[in-house]
């Protein structure tokens, strides 16, 4: 997975890359097993509420599970797959670390939205483009559906966050939306974007769900003030020369014989 220059200088000015066809429809179609598997399950939660921060909405539902890594051997391998480490190296830097995975799910027709913040008014980490997310389309992300939207160029400035009152813990800023980006991928598309995009999605208004996973990592000299996610000394290191593939918080070597067998189980279970 090797970007441009010019994809790289896009990351690097504007804050985000979309890039389709990042995963295959093999990958895809695993990943969509093993979330059934996890809202069979009941590890998905509703975050959305009715306007005040707390009274959890029952006509609309927004679904998140954070982490995903203790519930799902397959997510907890997906940051393993070689060409993840390979694309996020380039964007930001080695070494890499994992920092964090979750996931948001939102059901057909009362698919409620994520509202615009920023990642680093979480993470706060000093240099927003030392940290990025890899956002995967599940399924086709549209308008319709509430895909990803971003506002490029803007990373620098740090916009005010207060609690959002359509989630039982999120913050939220306002920036100036007329400037945002609806950014259409479909399933199995990318989408990195660096700690200080501001980005939203919306609601979902079609009849079949939407989800997107989310992996975020930062490159090791933000490893110190870096806050959220694993804890310092515990974020798996992807890539340089203390590159452990999980072993050193896992117990186990995780890549792409991991992913590869993960991917082939979650298959295996739909059949």
């Amino acid at each position: 997975m090797r970007f441009t220059s010019e994809q790289i200088e896009r990351f690097r000015t504007e804050g985000y890359l979309a890039v389709p066809g990042f995963w295959t429809d093999e990958e895809v179609a695993a990943m969509r097993r093993e979330l059934d598997r996890l809202k069979e399950n009941g590890k998905l939660r509703n975050v959305a509420t009715d306007g005040d921060g707390k009274t959890h909405s029952q006509t609309k539902a927004n679904l998140q599970l954070c982490p995903m890594w203790p519930h799902s051997d397959l997510f907890r391998a997906m940051p393993f797959a070689p060409k993840v480490a390979e694309a996020v190296s380039q964007l930001i830097g080695d070494p890499v670390l994992l920092h964090l995975d979750q996931v948001f799910l939102k059901p057909g027709r009362h698919g409620a939205g994520t509202n615009w913040h920023q990642d680093n008014a979480y993470f706060q980490i000093p240099d927003p483009l030392k940290g990025t997310a890899l956002w995967t389309a599940v399924h086709d992300a549209t308008e319709a559906n509430g895909t990803m939207r971003v506002i490029p160029g803007v990373f620098r400035e740090q916009f005010e966050h207060s609690r959002d009152p359509d989630s039982d813990h999120h913050i939220r800023c306002y920036p100036d939306e007329s400037k945002a980006v609806m950014v259409d991928l479909p399933a199995g598309g990318a989408l990195f974007f660096c700690y200080g995009t501001p980005h939203a999605t919306g609601a979902n208004n079609t009849d079949h769900e939407r989800a997107g996973v989310a992996l975020h990592f930062i490159n090791a000299g933000q490893n110190g003030t870096a806050r959220g996610g694993f804890e310092v000394g515990k974020r798996p290191v992807l890539t340089g020369p203390d590159a452990a593939g999980g072993e050193d918080v896992y117990g186990e070597r995780l890549g792409e014989e991991a992913w590869r067998a993960e991917m082939a189980k979650a298959l295996a279970s739909a059949a």
